[in-house]
């Protein structure tokens, strides 16, 4: 029976993929018949250009591969409350040249830190939780404020578009920085404005993108916002006459022209140009042979053309304010993973100074007993107990204990400045830069909810919510966008235009009218008229002048927009791959994440047995040194395993700590979690502290006094007391020249 099953079902899967394969062929056969009527019809075909039916093709050919869900998208950012808004232009009212200044911005950045990172400071030493550090990197991390600041880039690329500009972009990629981020004394990355890493599907090309891509190409769209052009020009010529008798007897002739002159042209989101243009001129002639002088000349016309084809409708000329938009929410997306990566790196930092903290006090155990050591040697070896070279021995040992316990003071001084570079934006201040970092959380084991579910109820979370796979599924929008346009420009250009103008003349009859060639009779019947008759004759229809027309512009070949629409093509097609290869790779790394995780706990387990083990069997062997019955190399070797099996449990723990953490990133849940909200963290005011779940508050406070440290403390001492001056021989004290 359970054979019988399997061959149903695999009959049935057959028949159900020859059925997809079919219909399938049948949509590829309606798609092409759509393409060649849309393309009669003088449109581009818009099967191809809905991301519903991409999705629903590629998984026809994929079988039965489930579709990933929608993303959850990142909340708009740009409707926060802030004093500037970027993407909205400055009008005329209150002040009428408002939209001809600069923007008035705030007068120089903030280098000043919080004024929490002083609140921390008891004694010269600052007391941190982990809560306090993300805390204190939400409001001075300088990776997130370089990121906050590509909000602002974003917006005004939305204000270039409703203008009708061509977008600059906005680099979406990680800001890294800021050193350090794991448990290693030295973990140094690169730093830059704007954002340091490509990101996926960024709006804008990143260090390992594209030099160039079609985003933005197809047709110019329409100048949205108006323009007006005036021009003003006196003009006076003095025209010596070859011949006297065609100029009435004048050797010459003097003619000034005045010229006022206004166009307007105004563009429309449906593809559509407006063009009004006012020209007026005032000539003041002594040739006789004019009739008036002075000569008031006014043409008006305003003209209207369409885009048929090329550039026709609002989907082809209002293409860059979706992108911007879409541009800007990208940008959001980044800003999440910034906080995303800054936080997790901010741990990764904290449990290295745990870390370190705790090797510290381990060594300085070791150190210790190894020293003891060296006393109850020497005392031996009086009594003549031991051999000279048991003591030679064990003073070897202890030599390498002090000079372990000095590499992980170096290493625990450099820890609390990585971390405090990590939370900090000026470290001129002396106190808190020569302050000691003592961490006051530690990890606990206790199951995380992630550690609970299913990797397929995992995976789906991280679709959700990962921010490369969001940023990478507006990318794939702002591609289709493109191609789009790209699709319109292979389209010929036809152009409808008609236009309607006027012409009105007059002035006052001329005074040398009567000494020319029409004579004194016909001069004296024309009629004198002024500015006011001139405008009214413009339309009155007195001078009309109107017409319509096409305008067509065949491209011969037409490979340039063949070549850009193949690219535009291919590079949609690649950004389908991209999103679905980060499908692929956000599963393989939230199995192993959570696989981590299960593995990290066991072993922190096991440390802690082991540790305690070689603890209790160090203490065993001294009793038996002291009793006989053991000798100095046992209890030497007893240390050294104890020293492994603490520096075991430090490690584990440690990963443990930053495993759990990189899995909350990973997930895109580290904000929820902690309750951190994203529009606090985009205008830098944090209105509530994080909370910090799977953490428990230290047993003992390390009190670990760093050599250096101690140096600084006891300079800053000096400076602090004023040293009273020495007294002169006469009892006047002793004042310095100068």
């Amino acid at each position: 029976m359970q054979g019988q099953k399997e061959g149903r079902m695999s009959w049935l899967t057959d028949l159900t993929s020859e059925q997809k394969q079919r219909s399938a062929l049948g949509l590829q056969r309606l798609k092409a018949w759509a393409a060649i009527a849309c393309l009669m019809a003088g449109t581009a075909p818009s099967y191809a250009l809905g991301y519903g039916m991409g999705q629903q093709t590629s998984a026809t050919a994929q079988g039965d591969m489930p579709s990933a869900p929608q993303p959850h998208f990142t909340e708009p950012l740009y409707l926060r409350p802030s004093k500037q808004n970027f993407s909205r232009a400055r009008g005329y009212f209150p002040n009428l040249i408002g939209p001809y200044l600069p923007i008035n911005v705030a007068p120089g950045q903030n280098y000043l830190n919080a004024l929490t990172l002083g609140q921390l400071l008891r004694g010269g030493k600052i007391y941190l939780s982990l809560s306090d550090a993300i805390l204190l990197a939400l409001e001075n991390n300088y990776d997130i404020a370089i990121q906050r600041v590509n909000l602002n880039i974003a917006d005004t690329d939305i204000l270039r578009a409703r203008a009708g500009s061509n977008l600059f972009g906005v680099n979406s990629g990680l800001v890294t920085g800021t050193l350090g981020g794991s448990t290693a004394s030295v973990n140094s990355v690169g730093g830059g404005p704007g954002g340091t890493t490509s990101g996926a599907g960024g709006a804008g090309a990143g260090a390992e993108g594209l030099a160039l891509t079609a985003n933005g190409s197809g047709p110019t769209p329409e100048n949205l916002d108006p323009t007006l052009q005036a021009q003003v020009q006196l003009n006076r010529v003095k025209q010596p006459q070859q011949n006297i008798l065609f100029s009435g007897g004048l050797p010459a002739i003097n003619t000034n022209t005045d010229q006022y002159n206004f166009t307007y042209n105004q563009g429309f989101v449906s593809g559509t140009g407006l063009q009004v243009t006012f020209d007026n001129s005032r000539i003041t002639t002594n040739n006789p042979f004019d009739t008036y002088s002075p000569t008031l000349l006014s043409t008006f016309n305003a003209q209207i053309t369409q885009n048929l084809l090329q550039g026709f409708g609002p989907g082809i000329n209002g293409r860059f304010i979706v992108q911007a938009k879409n541009d800007r929410r990208i940008a959001d997306s980044a800003f999440r993973a910034q906080l995303l990566y800054t936080i997790n790196q901010v741990e990764n930092i904290y449990w290295g100074l745990v870390s370190a903290y705790e090797d510290v006090a381990a060594k300085q155990r070791a150190a210790q007993q190894s020293a003891n050591l060296v006393k109850d040697d020497e005392k031996q070896l009086q009594v003549g107990a031991i051999a000279p070279l048991d003591l030679v021995n064990v003073k070897s040992q202890h030599a390498a204990d002090e000079q372990a316990l000095i590499t992980a003071q170096s290493t625990l001084e450099y820890q609390q400045m990585l971390m405090k570079q990590a939370i900090s934006r000026n470290l001129d201040n002396a106190v808190v830069a020569n302050a000691p970092v003592i961490p006051t959380d530690r990890v606990n084991l206790a199951e995380t909810p992630e550690e609970l579910k299913s990797i397929n109820q995992l995976v789906r979370e991280a679709d959700q919510d990962s921010p490369s796979i969001e940023q990478a599924t507006l990318a794939l929008k702002n591609d289709r966008i493109t191609l789009k346009a790209d699709r319109n420009g292979l389209l010929p250009t036809v152009q409808l235009y008609a236009f309607y103008g006027a012409q009105g003349i007059g002035g006052a009859v001329s005074p040398y009218c009567n000494t020319g060639f029409f004579g004194k009779n016909i001069c004296n019947q024309l009629p004198s008229t002024g500015y006011s008759t001139v405008f009214t004759n413009l339309f009155n229809s007195t001078g009309p002048n109107k017409g319509a027309g096409v305008n067509i512009t065949i491209p011969i070949r037409n490979r340039t927009a063949q070549a850009l629409e193949s690219r535009s093509r291919l590079e949609y097609e690649q950004e389908q791959m991209r999103l679905q290869q980060l499908y692929v790779q956000t599963r393989m790394q939230v199995i192993n994440g959570q696989y981590a995780l299960t593995n990290d706990r066991a072993a922190v387990r096991a440390a802690i047995a082991n540790r305690n083990y070689n603890q209790q069997s160090l203490d065993a062997e001294i009793k038996k040194l002291h009793l006989g019955a053991a000798t100095t190399a046992d209890v030497l070797q007893q240390e050294r395993n104890l020293a492994a099996a603490e520096a075991t449990l430090i490690s584990d723990t440690a990963k443990y700590a930053t495993d759990r953490a990189a899995l909350s990133e990973l997930l895109g849940i580290t904000l929820d979690r902690y309750g951190i909200s994203i529009v606090d963290a985009a205008t830098g005011q944090i209105s509530t502290p994080p909370i910090i779940p799977g953490i428990e508050p230290a047993s003992t406070m390390p009190e670990v006094n760093l050599p250096a440290q101690k140096q600084q403390l006891k300079k800053q001492q000096k400076e602090r007391v004023p040293q009273p001056e020495k007294p002169a021989p006469g009892g006047m004290p002793q004042h310095s020249k100068s």
